[in-house]
């Protein structure tokens, strides 16, 4: 499936979008925020639903994933994309896609740094700051 907004976003499982989305998540986990590389995959990406936003020349430019269990992870857009809606759009796009499936909220660790994003979709803090690969992290929640 497809949805046409300024952006491409295809959605899939790892076996179609992975090589894109792992792409995309090691430049911005791995090389910029220096998340270990052997803790950035793991056995959920094999269960998710992924999506991939791609710009108009077919490059892609930011990744998410939908976990079985409500969860929003792995968000990710490359520093050449932030700024033009990618982000927000893929956010958008997979929480569309947990509501259609029956979801009836959506829930997600985010960085703390990018709380104020989350906050402008409609998410809610939920919990104490935590650490996650060295990196500070709030838990946040949007029920539908």
């Amino acid at each position: 499936m497809t949805i046409s907004t300024k952006h491409d976003i295809r959605f899939g499982d790892w076996s179609a979008l992975g090589a894109d989305a792992r792409t995309i998540r090691f430049e911005v986990f791995v090389e910029e925020q220096k998340v270990p590389a052997e803790i950035e995959l793991d056995d959920m990406d094999a269960v998710c639903l992924h999506a991939v936003a791609y710009d108009a020349a077919g490059t892609p430019v930011g990744t998410g994933r939908l976990l079985p269990d409500g969860h929003i992870g792995r968000m990710a857009v490359r520093a050449v994309a932030r700024g033009t809606g990618v982000g927000g759009a893929l956010l958008q796009a997979l929480m569309a896609q947990a509501r259609v499936r029956g979801d009836v909220q959506v829930v997600l660790s985010a960085q703390t740094q990018a709380a104020p994003f989350y906050l402008r979709h409609g998410f809610a803090i939920d919990g104490e700051e935590f650490f996650e690969a060295g990196i500070a992290h709030i838990e946040m929640r949007r029920i539908f």
